[in-house]
């Protein structure tokens, strides 16, 4: 097998390093991306102590009671914010649901923007407020990190590279916790029930707060499954098909998958924190000309990103 390439990269060099580190940050997450769409990062701003305490109240919330979890999901919202209980999300080409339970958290609205007609508020939890309080730092920083992070993609694209700040300012980004809920009878499972079945990520990239443990596989370009590890606090990011869209797959949307832990690890939870950063709806995901040529072919109709959005949550189940 090749050598998987999955740096792990320091973003306070790209936000203020010199000119030389800063080009060295874009090309590594450039090359990363376009051999196997995943990097780790450190130094992205958030603290161990605020990613402890976002865990903590993780679990609180997934603890509560199933009848206080269900009155938090919200018909016709097609999980984009509170709970989505068991049973509802199935990858893309799978018919078994996902093992897992989640509650999503939506871009705020600060100014008069059009967007803050379009999004749906967020739904508090009652029983937790500073779970409301956390989660909405958390977003707030990731969000920072995820466009300091395009900038560098930006820089290696070879646009300008503020080219997507507009575009994600009030973008339709996404924080999920993520619950991948005990295995109490491995035997009554059906063959192909996973925690998260092979798939790919809708958005631009993906930032993800670390696992209370192991299980997020991608697969490689040899048709291998290959264990992606983060150390500590460091965040994993992968390219979503929107960029890969957008790029004409010069930047690789991978496919990956969280697998079932061993058969004597199955009766414990597993928690994970992903952060979907979206453009707004409006963007256009027509493929860079640069991206194009005669080896290159175009690969992809033009769509939008709320288009193309809404097309990829019926596929999952979540969208009637």
């Amino acid at each position: 097998m090749s050598a998987v390439n999955i740096p792990r990269l320091d973003l306070n060099t790209y936000i203020n390093g010199t000119e030389e580190q800063r080009k060295a940050f874009s090309d590594a997450i450039g090359k990363a991306f376009n051999e196997t769409g995943f990097v780790t990062i450190t130094n992205h701003g958030l603290s161990k102590e605020l990613i402890d305490d976002l865990y903590k109240q993780v679990k609180a919330l997934f603890a509560l009671p199933e009848d206080v979890k269900m009155k938090y999901e919200i018909p016709g919202l097609a999980g984009q914010r509170g709970y989505t209980g068991k049973n509802k999300e199935t990858a893309k080409g799978f018919k078994v649901p996902d093992l897992k339970e989640f509650w999503q958290i939506g871009q705020t609205v600060a100014d008069d923007a059009p967007e803050k007609e379009l999004y749906p508020d967020n739904v508090q939890v009652a029983e937790l407020p500073e779970f409301n309080t956390v989660t909405l730092e958390v977003y707030k920083k990731l969000e920072g990190a995820g466009i300091h992070l395009l900038r560098a993609i930006a820089v290696y694209l070879g646009l300008d590279e503020n080219y997507f700040d507009n575009k994600v300012h009030n973008g339709n980004s996404i924080l999920r916790t993520l619950h991948y809920f005990p295995i109490e009878n491995p035997d009554a499972l059906p063959d192909d029930a996973v925690r998260a079945g092979a798939h790919e990520d809708i958005n631009l990239i993906t930032l993800l707060i670390g696992a209370s443990a192991d299980g997020l596989e991608l697969l490689t370009r040899d048709n291998t499954w290959f264990p992606v590890k983060a150390y500590g606090e460091d965040l994993v990011v992968n390219v979503g098909d929107m960029l890969q869209r957008l790029t004409n797959n010069k930047l690789k949307s991978t496919t990956h998958r969280v697998v079932n832990p061993p058969r004597e690890e199955m009766k414990n939870s597993r928690f994970s924190v992903p952060f979907f950063l979206h453009p707004k709806s409006t963007m256009d995901l027509a493929s860079l000309p640069s991206t194009i040529d005669a080896e290159h072919p175009k690969l992809y109709t033009d769509i939008t990103a709320g288009e193309y959005l809404d097309e990829r949550l019926r596929e999952i189940g979540l969208k009637k």
